[in-house]
């Protein structure tokens, strides 16, 4: 097995053209209470996949150990994170139609009453031409307008700091097709009242 990633949570490897996920054991918790926590956190982002897969822009979980251990589907493309400045520069219709379809799908989480919890773009792979979101570590189900605001607020805020060139251009597309609903655009809505409860927390600190 080839090491490819390792986050706060948990080491990614890459063996025969799959993906394992290992969830670090903590030693600062009591023993009992990391193998549980790493047990739940495991099961649930195996089953938020198992509700996505039908839609076909996450990867396939092929085995889940119930305890810490996922082995996934391994979608052999880059990151959107490494491409998507330099498909704006060369191909901005391109660039547009990407972001247009990371927002489909990200209503369509929405929809299905899924939330991300960390939008990124380290964890968006555009493979074969088709964004696949990755990394449901930290996902949960959840009806409330304000965490699928707080979900687009960290895309905002990942667009801002690593694509800064870009970002406003990219978040108006995403914005515009995330909004098409009626139900979306109070979750836009929401957005707006969680970044102006951010300026305020700013302003007083």
């Amino acid at each position: 097995m080839k090491l490819i990633s390792q986050g706060a949570e948990a080491k990614i490897y890459l063996t025969e053209n799959k993906i394992v996920k290992d969830r670090i054991r903590k030693d600062y918790r009591i023993k009992e209470i990391d193998e549980k926590l790493r047990g739940f956190r495991t099961r649930r982002e195996a089953k938020i996949l198992g509700k996505l897969e039908k839609f076909g822009f996450v990867p396939k979980v092929l085995y889940n150990d119930k305890k810490e251990k996922l082995t996934l589907e391994y979608l052999d493309g880059p990151k959107i994170r490494d491409v998507i400045d330099e498909l704006f520069v060369k191909d901005k219709k391109k660039c547009f139609s990407v972001c247009k379809d990371m927002a489909k799908k990200i209503r369509l989480m929405h929809d299905n009453d899924i939330v991300h919890g960390d939008l990124t773009t380290s964890n968006m792979i555009l493979f074969n031409d088709v964004v696949y979101f990755i990394d449901f570590g930290l996902s949960q189900v959840s009806t409330k307008d304000e965490d699928k605001a707080v979900d687009l607020h960290l895309l905002k805020q990942a667009l801002e700091s690593k694509h800064y060139k870009i970002w406003e251009a990219c978040f108006k597309v995403i914005a515009k097709e995330y909004g098409k609903s009626k139900n979306n655009k109070e979750v836009l809505n929401k957005l707006e009242k969680v970044e102006a409860r951010g300026r305020n927390k700013n302003k007083g600190s």
